[in-house]
């Protein structure tokens, strides 16, 4: 009888396992995941590209953005040369990819006076006046209210003076990397991701539109934008990333990120590379907004949110004005000022965080949550953001954030005392309805007949 019991149990156990194949992998990745330091266990992060925070945020209230009479030199080496350009709204006016190199970065930095930023690009045969174009809500309303609602960072810089490559290098290991010769590539540089698989913590990185046959050995024969994958993903130019089937398994295509999503596999930990949404000018900025909503959505219907935080930033500054002095930390940084926005169901509702930080911050927030160990000098200094969250609380519902602008509306506090009182009224009432009903219909009318003696005047006798 016994037997059959545990034949049966058995039985059971494989139809559940061939009907519902999700159900046991979530509970596998559930048992393997490592304890952390917070309520976060899946952290992901987007790098878009080149926009500064006053190219997107300078006018948002609370923030800081823009000083007030802010008005940029023509050239700032000629003292009988008192033109100069304010901040302008970008609107429908054409732009175009401005030079970002660092030899640009010293001239717009100048010694720190910020004061450069027209001179440099007219210096490269651009319109240096574009620089001090910008963005409000009338062109990024999906990103103003998800930072209405969530946190915004007005002091994350980029990690280094110069474009992409450099600054996607510090993203991954906390170091620039240098120059290298084509096809050389970088394998002596540890990442987070060699910490995270030593550690057993699941990752992977979700790459949009992934062609596995771009790497550092092929990129010089591939023409076009589509070369550009081993900027974006920087461990494609490390052998080992390409070699070794246990670590290229987690450089996957973004459709992965959805399916994880609704199978609840998502990983501990996931960097997330844009293509042609990156918002990288002149590409549009409207279609970079529905690409981070379409990642947002999803991550805000799953399984996985009260447990997630999604934090989106940009990889340098694309020749753009930004007026924050960026702190030189060593040689290579930091770089300007780029957005950064975190959303979670931890997230504090509509704070701006200014906490110092960059993009080894990212990594410090990684090493802190899972306790890892830094990898560099870079990123044992850096600052986290934890200040973003609350932990206090529990996990906040989802809001699914509108893409048409919804100006924000002051969120006041109910008194508590009000809340109390309302409570404790509705309750006195209901303890007196279930008297009234409990004492029965026959005493009832007793009662009633005696409070209708005592308030019918008395009649005199004759």
């Amino acid at each position: 009888m016994k037997k059959v019991r545990v034949f049966r149990y058995l039985l059971c156990v494989l139809v559940i396992s061939f009907l519902f194949p999700t159900a046991s992998a979530r509970a596998d990745v559930r048992s393997q995941s490592p304890e952390t330091k917070t309520p976060i266990k899946h952290f992901l992060v987007l790098m878009q590209e080149n926009h500064t925070f006053d190219n997107y945020f300078g006018t948002y209230p609370g923030a800081e953005g823009y000083p007030e009479g802010t008005c940029i030199p023509v050239d700032p080496f000629d003292k009988s040369n008192t033109e100069c350009v304010e901040p302008f709204h970008i609107g429908d006016r054409p732009i175009e990819d401005l030079d970002h190199s660092d030899s640009t970065f010293n001239l717009q930095y100048n010694k720190g006076l910020m004061n450069g930023f027209v001179y440099a690009l007219n210096q490269r045969n651009q319109n240096g006046a574009l620089s001090m174009g910008y963005y409000d809500d009338r062109d990024l309303p999906y990103y103003w209210n998800l930072v209405d609602e969530y946190v915004l960072f007005d002091h994350f810089f980029s990690s280094d003076h110069g474009g992409s490559f450099a600054n996607h290098m510090f993203w991954v290991s906390g170091q620039q990397g240098g120059s290298r010769v084509t096809g050389e590539g970088y394998d002596d540089i540890p990442t987070i991701f060699d910490r995270l698989q030593e550690s057993g913590i699941s990752w992977k990185f979700y790459v949009q539109n992934f062609d596995p046959e771009i790497n550092y050995r092929t990129a010089h024969l591939i023409s076009g934008n589509r070369a550009s994958q081993v900027i974006w993903v920087p461990i494609l130019n490390m052998a080992r990333y390409l070699d070794d089937p246990e670590l290229s398994s987690h450089i996957v295509d973004l459709n992965e990120y959805f399916t994880d999503l609704e199978n609840g596999t998502l990983p501990a930990v996931a960097y997330i590379a844009p293509a042609g949404a990156s918002e990288h000018p002149p590409g549009s900025i409207r279609s970079g907004q529905k690409f981070v909503k379409s990642l947002m959505q999803a991550l805000m219907r799953s399984t996985s949110w009260d447990s997630s935080a999604f934090l989106v930033t940009y990889d340098d500054w694309g020749g753009w004005y930004d007026h924050v002095l960026p702190p030189q930390v060593d040689e290579h940084g930091y770089g300007m000022r780029v957005p950064a926005f975190l959303v979670s169901s931890y997230a504090k509702r509509g704070h701006i965080d200014s906490t110092v930080l960059d993009f080894t911050s990212i990594m410090k927030f990684v090493e802190e949550n899972w306790n890892i160990e830094p990898l560099a000098e870079r990123d044992g200094n850096a600052n986290s953001f934890m200040s973003a969250f609350d932990f206090s609380a529990p996990p906040r519902e989802p809001v699914f954030i509108p893409f048409e602008r919804v100006v924000k509306e002051e969120r006041v506090e109910p008194r508590r005392y009000v809340i109390y009182a309302a409570y404790g009224g509705a309750l006195i009432l209901g303890l007196l309805m279930f008297i009234w009903t409990a004492i029965g219909s026959d005493i009832r009318r007793k009662m009633s007949g005696y409070f209708r003696r005592r308030t019918q005047p008395e009649v005199p006798m004759p």
